[in-house]
C-alpha cells in the first residue's frame, strides 16, 4: 500500500493573519529578472543579456520570528529549566538539542472544536476523548488537538480563537509519557485576549500561560498553528516534525506532515 501524506502545516506567507500585530513574517522577493546584478557580482563584465533568456534567479530574504508559522517550541521557551517533577530540576533544552525520537512517532487526535473560545481544557475532558475515541496513551506519542482556530486560520479572530490546554491537561498527557504535543491554534494555551479578562478579575497570575508552564515539571515540546487537523483520524497515522535546528533557540520551524503507511504502525496495543 503506498504512503499517504497529510500536510499540517500553513504557509510562511506576507498579508495573511496567522500572528498578532508586529510578529508577522515577512517576505521580499527577488524574481529572475531582478537578479542580475545578484550574478554579475560573482561574475565580472556579466550582462543580462548574455544569460538564457536575460533571466537570472529567483531568491527570498526572509525576516522572521522562531515562531511564526508552523513551529515546534522546546522547552527553553516556557522556563530556562525543566524536569522539576522527574528527580529535580535541569537546564532547559532548547530546540537544537530536541531528541530527533520525539519528533517523529505515531499520532493522536483530540477533537476539541465544540469547546467556546478560550475555553481551558482540563485533565477529565482530555480523559474523556480518549475514552470516546477509544485509545491508551502510549510514551512518546505525539498529541495534537483540534480547536476551532482551525476553521479561523487568516481571518481577524484567529489569534483569538479557540480553546487552550491548561496545565491538568498538560500535565496529563506528560505524566503518560507524551512527549510532543500540538495544537492547531495560535497558542497551546487559551487565546491571550480571553486569559487577559480573567486575570483582571481575579489577578491571579498562575493562569497565565498555564499550559507551557508545565514545562517547569515535565520538559515536552508542542507544535503551534498546525492545520488540516480536522482531516486526521483520532489515531492510525505517525507525524514527522523535525524542527528547524537554530542553535540556542526556542523554537523552530518545521514542516509537520501526516504518515499513513501500514508499515510503519506499531503492534495494535500500541494503537
Amino acid at each position: 500500500m503506498p504512503r499517504r501524506f497529510v500536510d499540517l502545516s500553513i504557509y510562511l506567507e506576507n498579508d495573511v493573519i496567522s500572528d498578532p500585530p508586529g510578529f508577522a513574517p515577512k517576505i521580499d522577493y527577488v524574481k529572475h529578472d531582478a537578479s542580475v546584478e545578484q550574478i554579475a557580482s560573482f561574475f565580472p563584465g556579466l550582462k543580462a543579456a548574455d544569460l538564457p533568456d536575460a533571466q537570472g534567479w529567483a531568491v527570498e530574504y526572509v525576516q522572521l520570528c522562531t515562531h511564526n508559522g508552523t513551529h515546534l517550541d522546546a522547552p527553553y521557551h516556557y522556563h530556562p529549566t525543566m524536569d522539576d517533577k522527574l528527580g529535580g530540576k535541569r537546564r532547559a533544552i532548547t530546540i537544537d538539542e530536541v531528541p530527533l525520537e520525539w519528533c517523529f512517532a505515531p499520532g493522536v487526535k483530540l477533537d476539541f472544536r465544540h469547546f467556546e473560545d478560550g475555553y481551558v481544557v482540563t485533565a477529565d475532558d482530555v480523559r474523556q476523548e480518549l475514552g470516546r475515541i477509544g485509545h491508551d496513551l502510549q510514551p512518546l506519542e505525539i498529541v495534537v488537538v483540534n480547536t476551532r482556530a482551525g476553521s479561523r486560520y487568516g481571518q481577524p479572530d484567529f489569534v483569538s480563537s479557540g480553546c487552550g490546554m491548561g496545565y491538568e491537561a498538560t500535565m496529563y498527557l506528560l505524566e503518560r509519557g507524551v512527549r510532543l504535543t500540538g495544537t492547531d491554534g495560535w497558542s497551546w494555551d487559551a487565546p491571550f485576549v480571553h486569559t487577559a479578562s480573567k486575570y483582571a478579575k481575579s489577578r491571579d497570575a498562575s493562569l497565565i500561560w498555564e499550559g507551557h508552564k508545565a514545562g517547569r515539571d515535565i520538559g515536552y515540546c508542542h507544535l503551534e498553528k498546525l492545520h488540516n487537523l480536522e482531516a486526521l483520524p483520532a489515531h492510525g497515522f505517525y507525524i514527522s516534525c523535525f524542527p528547524h535546528k537554530v542553535r540556542g533557540a526556542s523554537a523552530g520551524w518545521t514542516r509537520a506532515v501526516a504518515i499513513f503507511d501500514d508499515a510503519l504502525m506499531p503492534p495494535a496495543s500500541m494503537s
